[in-house]
């Protein structure tokens, strides 16, 4: 496999993701990068997001909204509010055993699962409760 070399860009963007704690959509990074260096482009930013995501050195979270990219890349769940948008990591372990029982019900060789909960967030909640 030929080595990718880190630019200058690419790094820009993976500095960008680190700097964040919050999940971050590609649109997001791209402003924290571009407020680096305001001659980066969106498609260089997305380009390397998603070299970045191949590499494995972030996590790429699809969400309803809009892609979103975690610097987390162990094995774990997010939790995605249908009310703000917001994505946050789930406070469960990764449930390896779903993956064997789906192996050995099915034969097929399991890498991983991905499981997303929606709902409202309890700010969200909070707000629906007022309105009613």
């Amino acid at each position: 496999m030929k080595q990718k070399r880190r630019t200058r860009q690419r790094q820009l963007v993976l500095d960008a993701v680190r700097a964040r704690r919050d999940h971050p959509s590609a649109d997001e990074i791209y402003l924290d990068a571009r407020g680096k260096d305001d001659k980066i482009s969106r498609g260089t930013v997305y380009r390397n997001l998603s070299v970045l995501a191949g590499d494995g050195e972030i996590l790429h979270v699809k969400v309803p909204s809009a892609d979103r990219y975690d610097l987390r890349t162990d094995r774990h769940y997010h939790m995605f509010c249908t009310g703000c948008g917001i994505v946050i990591d789930a406070p469960i372990e990764y449930q390896d055993t779903y993956d064997k029982a789906v192996e050995t019900k099915t034969g097929f060789s399991v890498e991983r699962h991905r499981t997303i909960f929606e709902g409202l967030c309890p700010e969200c909640v909070k707000k629906a409760e007022k309105s009613h």
